[in-house]
């Protein structure tokens, strides 16, 4: 990481009355794109889709947004999950997020401090979403917050960024060389599936902006259950 969680947490502090203004059509792309793979799957007992995916859903997923910022993504997944929890380290953007929530009268959603190595949460959790922060990383801190982030068990992970497909043009950044250190989407791909994720899907937004779909196996636990549904 190239700047500190203070400092980070600082300089989101300061752009969190604008954030949601100042957004390229690249990132609200990437972002639209995180809420269509992640939204939570309804309860139907005649769904095609397998058992699996219906289970954890009989009373609503819950959804864990890491890096929640203003709440975009979390605010958005709401009115299909049972439960959202965001977490962020800007106390800035986790306050603007509240507020957003509170105004769309949404009650099953909860804002708190947390990283991504250390997300302060280790309730239940059936997806796990982040768009636009994982890139703040060093490729081996990335490594070790998808570790986290598997070892939490969701069935499947959303992860929205700043991600190379090809080699960066040093003249046209999409990012901010001072402080942020994307992955390649080969990098990350490996880190996924090193901590036991499978890759479903790839979502080119710009050579420099994507959106990674990874599903995880079911347990024993999970297959048990899935056996006992069908």
């Amino acid at each position: 990481m190239k700047k500190s969680l203070d400092e980070h947490a600082a300089r989101f502090d300061d752009l969190a009355g604008e954030y949601d203004d100042d957004k390229s059509d690249e990132y609200r792309a990437c972002a639209n794109l995180v809420v269509e793979h992640a939204t939570p799957e309804v309860n139907d007992t005649e769904s095609p889709e397998p058992p699996r995916d219906r289970t954890r859903s009989a009373h609503g997923d819950v959804v864990l947004d890491l890096a929640t910022g203003t709440g975009a993504i979390a605010l958005a997944l709401a009115p299909d999950a049972a439960r959202v929890v965001g977490r962020d380290i800007s106390e800035g953007m986790l306050a603007e997020a509240e507020r957003k929530a509170d105004e769309e009268g949404l009650e099953n959603v909860e804002f708190d401090y947390g990283t991504f190595r250390e997300p302060n949460y280790d309730g239940p959790v059936d997806i796990v979403t982040s768009n636009f922060a994982l890139h703040h990383l060093s490729d081996e801190e990335k490594r070790e917050a998808i570790d986290v982030i598997a070892a939490l068990e969701p069935r499947r992970f959303v992860l929205g960024d700043v991600m190379f497909f090809g080699e960066a043009d040093p003249d046209e950044p999409f990012y901010s060389p001072d402080v942020d250190d994307p992955a390649t989407v080969g990098t990350l791909a490996d880190a996924l599936t090193d901590a036991g994720f499978s890759l479903t899907a790839v979502e080119r937004v710009h050579d420099q902006v994507g959106v990674l779909v990874a599903e995880r196996p079911p347990t024993a636990v999970e297959a048990a259950g899935e056996s006992a549904n069908r």
